[in-house]
């Protein structure tokens, strides 16, 4: 699950915790709240698809027939259902509400897609499908793969696509995407994070990541928080930080679950 290709955004002088709007010299306003709150949406897809995926893979009824999977969220808590290979029946069903390393609820059998899950897996294969038939650069490497995670909001969707792996001593931040679509699956808008993979030193401690920034792209993205969350945890470091050439400093601590944003040439 790690690895699969699943077809299915900010300046500061005062130090602030992420919960609410803040101001750099009285003109511009951040609000880190949509970054975090966005990364732990993110997260919480993506480690249910990783936990569903290994059970569903260990349990030789669903894997005889595993064809693909698919998450969701549903009344507060976040579903992945694995498919056969048709795509058109559910063979499996694990639900995540609070913890996210188990799953709430475990269904092992075969039923039909609701109408739910038909609508948000034919938008995510048009999407999917679009981006195939476009040119949007998407790109990965040997070692590493591409999921996909669907969010609706308001009328439209947001796709990402973020980059995992299964290479050691390696949180793979960057090689992100994300694309806009309206209810039929159209792409109207997208953006590419660069690679930014950080490459840990063997038998060291780190306790905090640190590194500098110099291109027109945001500091911290909801990718990043949720790549951090997966990864960081493997490693038993806290935090990352990153400093801009104006001084802009953002640390995310993932004990405490915030972004905390500083200028350090003040």
């Amino acid at each position: 699950m790690k690895e699969n290709l699943f077809f299915a955004t900010i300046c500061c002088l005062l130090l602030i915790t992420c919960k609410g709007p803040s101001k750099l010299s009285n003109t511009i306003s951040i609000d880190t709240s949509e970054i975090l709150n966005e990364g732990n949406l993110l997260y919480k897809y993506e480690k249910s698809a990783w936990v569903a995926g290994d059970l569903a893979l260990k349990n030789p009824i669903v894997a005889a027939e595993y064809g693909d999977y698919f998450t969701y969220e549903e009344n507060g808590v976040i579903k992945t259902i694995i498919l056969d290979e048709s795509r058109q029946t559910c063979i499996a069903e694990y639900t995540f509400e609070n913890n996210f390393e188990n799953p709430k609820s475990v269904k092992i059998e075969k039923r039909e897609l609701s109408e739910k899950e038909k609508i948000l897996i034919d938008v995510q294969d048009k999407i999917s499908k679009n981006i195939l038939e476009g040119k949007y650069e998407i790109t990965t490497s040997e070692g590493y793969g591409l999921n996909g995670v669907l969010l609706p909001f308001a009328d439209k969707y947001k796709f990402y696509i973020i980059t995992g792996t299964s290479l050691p001593n390696i949180i793979p931040f960057g090689n992100d995407y994300i694309f806009i679509a309206d209810l039929d699956g159209k792409i109207e808008s997208w953006q590419k994070f660069p690679p930014r993979f950080r490459v840990l030193p063997e038998g060291m401690k780190v306790e905090e990541m640190t590194r500098t920034h110099i291109t027109d792209d945001p500091l911290i993205t909801a990718a990043d928080i949720c790549t951090f969350m997966l990864y960081a945890p493997l490693y038993d470091i806290d935090a990352f930080s990153v400093i801009s050439q104006t001084g802009l400093k953002m640390r995310y601590s993932l004990k405490e679950n915030t972004i905390m944003v500083d200028n350090i040439f003040k």
